[in-house]
């Protein structure tokens, strides 16, 4: 048994060696839970039950952002012993490693690039291994990406993080897009992701195709961010389907047209308005004579889309009003992406997402419902 207490004690010491330390005894405690599963038994228990006898350990490192640490990974005598740990831990971090290799064997930043694979605990990499990496992702990314989508999907969901991605000589900010819904039985699904060139109609129309050939169907409701083109490509792609712009991404447009002393005060006006339709006109009319034209405007330009999740269960409003169900995704894919900085290509940008996705996507799917949905 591990003594926890001697864990604080190197971790005082010796920061990184304390939460590598972590890291292996709680591993190694999944794997042991994993094989009592598998097994049928405890070890050395007798039971009918037994399906499997253990044959002891096989060591296996494992490179994590603090470094590697080495595992001990259970045996059987009658067949292999199988875990979730090196898939689901390693993935991210491969994706991670490969973004900062690419760049580094590219001479993007290399000074930099060395600080990072010092930090990742990672030495001198060739390009062969790199090579080898990114074909072991990439497999993982198409499958991702081409799943079919056997769920009805009443309540989709749009948001966007931005990314810095390499193009010829220079940098540009890229939007990432990813697609979630609601399944027809209450659960979160991550649907797909998308770097986009353009925000045009044209990009979403194909994004929606894309999804539609995977199988999502039973779409009622879009949620997302007034990004250009969306609407159209909504009414195109979805008849019948509303678009509902997200409350909390329109209030932040229409406070940035507001002075900063008068911020606190309107958001509340706004989140009162967002309620009730008269109130909500009323309030246009207050922004414009106010002087606030600009955020009189904002309000004015979503009027007919900020209300639509009415028309739905009442229980499930607060969750379908806005993209906030996405928002630990999207701290998550931004933490990340943070620690490469500049990502060498797309390519390379979608492999780290995808990777932060699947188990994002593991963990809703097999956690709790978000809603409850009558059949």
């Amino acid at each position: 048994m591990v003594n926890l207490f001697s864990l604080i004690d190197d971790y005082l010491v010796d920061k990184e060696d304390g939460i590598r330390q972590l890291i292996t005894w709680f591993l190694n405690l999944v794997m042991e839970e994993e094989a009592l599963l598998q097994a049928g038994a405890q070890r050395y228990e007798r039971t009918d039950s037994r399906k499997a006898t253990r044959n002891g350990y096989k060591p296996r490192t494992l490179l994590t952002k603090y470094g590697e640490v080495e595992l001990l990974k259970p045996q059987f005598r009658e067949f292999s012993f199988e875990t979730e740990v090196f898939d689901k831990y390693s993935r991210v971090e491969k994706a991670i490693l490969t973004a900062v290799a690419e760049s580094y064997l590219q001479g993007v930043s290399t000074r930099r690039m060395k600080k990072v694979m010092t930090a990742l605990g990672i030495g001198e990499i060739s390009a062969t291994s790199v090579s080898r990496i990114t074909k072991e992702l990439d497999e993982k990314v198409e499958e991702f990406l081409s799943k079919s989508i056997e769920h009805e999907i009443p309540y989709m969901f749009i948001d966007a993080t931005y990314v810095k991605v390499r193009d010829g000589l220079h940098y540009e900010n890229k939007a990432i897009f990813i697609v979630a819904g609601i399944r027809d039985d209450g659960y979160r699904e991550i649907l797909g992701t998308k770097l986009a060139d353009s925000e045009d109609s044209l990009f979403w129309e194909d994004l929606f195709e894309d999804l539609k050939e995977r199988g999502l169907r039973g779409v009622k409701l879009i949620v997302s961010d007034g990004h250009k083109g969306i609407q159209k490509a909504v009414r195109q792609s979805f008849i019948g389907s509303s678009w509902q712009m997200c409350q909390v991404h329109l209030i932040r447009q229409a406070l940035k047209k507001v002075p900063k002393k008068k911020q606190k005060e309107m958001a509340e006006k706004i989140k009162e308005a967002l309620v009730d339709r008269q109130k909500y006109n009323d309030l246009i009319k207050e922004l414009d004579s106010m002087g606030y034209e600009g955020a009189a405007d904002t309000l004015e330009r979503f009027q007919y889309d900020v209300m639509n999740y009415m028309q739905f269960p009442e229980k499930h409003w607060k969750k379908i009003r806005t993209t906030n169900m996405m928002e630990r995704t999207n701290k998550e894919v931004k933490r990340r992406t943070r620690v490469v900085g500049a990502f060498p290509d797309k390519q390379s940008v979608l492999r780290l997402t995808v990777s932060i996705l699947i188990d994002m996507n593991e963990d809703w799917i097999t956690g709790n419902k978000y809603i409850v949905i009558e059949q």
